[in-house]
């Protein structure tokens, strides 16, 4: 139920910070988004048009004026696949585990495992759920962003170089900022609350600010002040862990469909041969930054909750 749960918080997010994404200024006023917007529409030039993957996901439609991207279908897509895999996986369990069973017990035992051996078997019994969901979605997301098609079926127009995608049907979800960073702010909600709920709310605010370790004098006054500024940069460094998460991922993923769209034109006629090494590369990447992801925010858990967590395995040992 907490994967369920997280999968509908997860894309019911996307589509509201696609909506803030699509907000349009006001005539006549000029900030520096739509000064950059119109630095990039003026820089591009015709020839350029059509090449590569925009920076921005395409809206193929709207859905009770809310903007639904090509982007957002292929998430949709994986998202429910997993619920039917899983669905299937444990409708009929047996003491014997087989096929789809076997599989999902392996996948999701192997990462209990990995996880409890990273950070505790107290957090990982309470956080679980969401590391395991997060890994394999995302990895699911990258792998299914690989499938011919994606990005290569659309709407475009005959160009001398052949035929251009301009407006294409799928996307990669994480080929889109709107969902790395919905799944960066689900952590961070997420990560606030496991801080709470394991060092306590004063205890959360004396883990940034309080000075470690016995002094005295003037010594302990110097502490204090040093411990305190060291805290004012650790909150800093907390409020943009969702941006540098969402960005990491965002832009290897993003790279990564830029060249396999260049090798596929770097040779006119053997489009389909050239990027074929570069599949398992991105294969391999999908896999690495799936586990990036998930280990970056596994220690940011446990650099926060890890005193408590020890103290209570402890107790419960």
């Amino acid at each position: 139920m907490k994967v369920l749960a997280f999968m509908v918080l997860l894309l019911t997010l996307r589509p509201t910070l696609c909506a803030a994404a699509d907000w349009r200024e006001p005539p006549g006023i000029t900030t520096p988004r739509t000064i950059a917007s119109e630095f990039m529409s003026t820089a591009q030039t015709p020839e350029d048009e059509g090449h590569g993957l925009t920076a921005k996901a395409v809206e193929i439609g709207r859905a009770y004026d809310f903007p639904v991207t090509n982007s957002m279908v292929v998430s949709w897509v994986v998202a429910l696949g997993l619920i039917i895999f899983a669905q299937v996986a444990t409708r009929k369990m047996t003491m014997v585990p087989q096929g789809a069973q076997n599989f999902l017990e392996w996948l999701v035992g192997g990462l209990y495992d990995f996880m409890t051996g990273i950070i505790g078997p107290h957090l990982a019994k309470r956080t679980f759920w969401f590391f395991a969901s997060i890994f394999i979605f995302i990895l699911s997301a990258n792998w299914v962003g690989l499938i011919p098609g994606v990005g290569t079926v659309g709407w475009g127009h005959h160009a001398p170089g052949g035929f251009n995608i301009t407006q294409p049907l799928f996307r990669g979800a994480n080929a889109d900022v709107n969902m790395t960073l919905a799944m960066s702010l689900v952590f961070f909600l997420s990560w606030l609350v496991w801080a709470f709920q394991e060092v306590g709310f004063l205890g959360f605010f004396k883990e940034l600010f309080a000075p470690k370790g016995e002094s005295q004098g003037v010594l302990k006054v110097l502490m204090i002040v040093v411990f305190f500024a060291a805290g004012c940069l650790e909150v800093v460094s907390i409020l943009f862990r969702p941006i540098s998460l969402s960005f990491r991922l965002y832009g290897n993923i993003f790279a990564g469909e830029n060249l396999l769209e260049a090798m596929s034109r770097l040779v006119p006629g053997f489009g389909w041969l050239i990027p074929i090494p570069f599949y398992f590369l991105e294969l391999l990447m999908g896999l690495v930054q799936a586990l990036v992801f998930m280990l970056l925010t596994a220690v940011f858990t446990m650099l926060m909750c890890q005193h408590e967590a020890g103290q209570e395995g402890a107790v419960h040992g």
